[in-house]
């Protein structure tokens, strides 16, 4: 079954799947198995070290590519940091590599950088990922393409309203004007028919794409997401209202008893959330439990590692099977 969308046909993809960005997790292997699979893989750009690396990552996702047609995206966050990206530099190497879509996330600084890449190419189509109607909002008025709405259930960061994707996506197709995906808590086929029903053009995945074999982290990590469950993440951060889900372990209990003595002082934490812990651990030792490290509920639907391809196959023959079997056998 072909599922035709607006997310589809503006990118000229098979299957309304995004692979998210994920520090760490989004380098170009993953990035081109999503791809070729049919959906669109996205490099994360803030996991590498400057521009040029950057650079050097996409012009090698490209040589993983099918066919030079086949789409890949990149990820770029905007935060606030200690030492700020070159971000000029990032948004000059996506217009010289020709990339035909861009996911952003954070501040409204963004729109800056939207303005950029579409002075380029005004065509290149930008994903912004929100976690509130409200942000959403203001997004589309800036002037992005499409929204990825980000439900309580994903994980890293869900902001700070604690909303679902049940009642989220819902709103969204009511109030927005431009397209969206659903992204949060997604595994499997049933959710995909379900986002199409409430309105979205789509889904986005990360936790659920870091159980496959492309992934490019360690096989313990890997088998931690498929023996965990929707009970297996836990909130961290919350004191300093920078809330990100993560996988529960003894880091983490660690960093919650700091938050309980210490609310809102990053400093007696820092030590225990700084990305280099979880870098090791994806890359280097595979320990579960020494650093904090993103991880959704979507554990709950996790039970195998496929190959990305299998994986997109899976579910869009089971939302095929949703909206033409089950769904169709309800309506008389």
């Amino acid at each position: 079954m072909v599922i035709t969308t607006k997310l589809t046909q503006r990118l000229g993809i098979a299957h309304p799947i995004i692979q998210g960005g994920m520090h760490y997790v989004g380098y170009a292997p993953l990035a081109a198995a999503v791809s070729n699979a049919g959906g669109i893989g996205m490099v994360t750009a803030l996991t590498q070290p400057n521009a040029e690396a950057l650079r050097s990552e996409l012009q090698k996702a490209k040589s993983l590519l099918r066919s030079a047609d086949t789409p890949i995206g990149v990820n770029l966050t905007v935060l606030p940091q200690l030492k700020s990206p070159d971000y000029p530099g990032i948004v000059q190497v996506l217009i010289d590599e020709r990339i035909p879509c861009v996911e952003t996330a954070g501040s409204p600084k963004c729109a800056e950088l939207w303005a950029m890449l579409k002075a380029a190419d005004p065509d290149v189509c930008i994903i912004h990922k929100c976690t509130t109607i409200r942000h959403a909002l203001k997004a589309e008025s800036l002037g992005c393409d499409m929204i990825s709405l980000d439900g309580f259930d994903c994980a890293g960061h869900p902001g700070e309203h604690d909303v679902g994707n049940f009642v989220l996506q819902p709103i969204a197709a009511r109030k927005l004007s431009i397209p969206y995906v659903t992204s949060g808590g997604v595994g499997d086929g049933k959710q995909l028919a379900a986002s199409l029903a409430m309105g979205a053009e789509g889904v986005n995945m990360g936790t659920r794409f870091m159980a496959t074999v492309e992934a490019p982290i360690r096989d313990e990590i890997k088998r931690a997401l498929v023996s965990g469950d929707e009970n297996s993440t836990t909130l961290v951060m919350r004191s300093l209202k920078n809330t990100e889900r993560v996988y529960k372990n003894a880091a983490a209990e660690q960093v919650l008893q700091i938050e309980a003595e210490h609310p809102g002082q990053i400093e007696k934490i820092y030590h225990l959330v700084k990305g280099d812990n979880y870098r090791a651990s994806f890359q280097e030792t595979g320990d579960t439990q020494s650093s904090i490290w993103s991880a959704g509920m979507v554990m709950g639907l996790i039970d195998d590692v496929p190959t990305c391809e299998a994986l997109i196959e899976q579910m869009v023959a089971e939302a095929e099977e949703i909206i033409r079997g089950r769904l169709a056998t309800m309506v008389r």
